[in-house]
């Protein structure tokens, strides 16, 4: 384990916390629900936190709102505090079995909508408790209490802490059409964060526009989860969120019928496209 209260050791202690067996889709057989996860790091003070407050919603909290949600009794800086955030990327095999599907979502897809999402409460949670435990008062926001939904008048709906935008200003990654992540580790994925009181080096930023892995937007060409959205919920306009979470509501059914457990999952844009894996190429060079 490297030296505590360093940015490599936070990263160790993610990758412990992935090696666990809790990582796990539940099936027949131990089968991983993430590959290897992505850590990045942005500071409390950023001002990328209070343009949240315009782009998403006044009802999105900054860090030291979250922070506030755990501690309320503790004074701190915003600059004293880090957002650790994490991608936990879909497997290959879970990729590979997205990829025929063209209406509902593939078992190990849905799995790791459930199961896997469960070992990211869990991630959350134990992280929180270890960062805490070692002097470092750390929050899940997601796991709070107040977390949850409101309307938005550009969005429809949106939460008061969002993991993807926490990924963007910890350098994870930009937004594509359907609003999904596109990370170095591609969209195919789920994100996790948590604000600690400890002062880590910001991670680099590398872009200055929201969308610019996103070919779409960046070169006028790609659009191929367009195609790939089984309800017509994504057109050059953007994402439908309301069309989105019907056909996501309907895949309940489906999986319950077909794979034999409670859970849902959709997630079809985010495979068999050139962002399923990795930043689309032509944005690399």
């Amino acid at each position: 384990m490297r030296s505590e209260g360093t940015a490599e050791w936070v990263t160790d202690l993610i990758l412990d916390l992935w090696n666990s067996p809790e990582n796990d889709m539940r099936m027949a057989e131990p089968e991983k629900a993430w590959d290897a996860p992505l850590v990045g790091f942005a500071n409390g003070a950023d001002p990328i936190w209070a343009q949240y407050k315009s782009v998403v919603g006044p009802f999105h909290w900054t860090p030291l709102e979250a922070f506030a949600q755990a501690f309320p009794d503790v004074s701190v800086r915003p600059e004293a505090l880090t957002v650790v955030s994490w991608i936990l990327p879909q497997t290959e095999a879970t990729k590979q079995d997205q990829r025929v599907e063209h209406v509902y979502p593939a078992e190990r897809w849905a799995r790791t909508r459930i199961f896997g999402e469960e070992f990211n409460h869990q991630l959350r949670v134990q992280l929180a408790e270890q960062f805490t435990v070692a002097g470092y008062p750390a929050v899940a926001p997601v796991e709070t209490v107040h977390w949850g939904t409101r309307e938005s008048e550009q969005y429809v709906y949106a939460s008061t802490w969002s993991e993807r935008h926490a990924a963007y200003a910890a350098g994870l990654g930009t937004f594509g059409l359907c609003d999904g992540l596109i990370t170095p580790k591609g969209k195919a994925m789920r994100a996790g964060s948590l604000v600690v009181r400890l002062s880590l080096p910001a991670s680099p930023r590398p872009y200055t526009d929201h969308r610019a892995y996103y070919l779409f937007y960046s070169e006028g060409t790609c659009g191929e989860c367009i195609d790939r959205c089984p309800v017509g919920a994504l057109s050059a306009q953007g994402h439908d969120k309301v069309a989105c979470k019907a056909h996501l509501d309907r895949t309940r059914t489906y999986v319950g019928e077909h794979y034999g457990f409670e859970g849902y999952g959709c997630g079809l844009c985010q495979v068999d496209v050139p962002c399923e894996s990795a930043i689309p190429q032509r944005m690399k060079a």
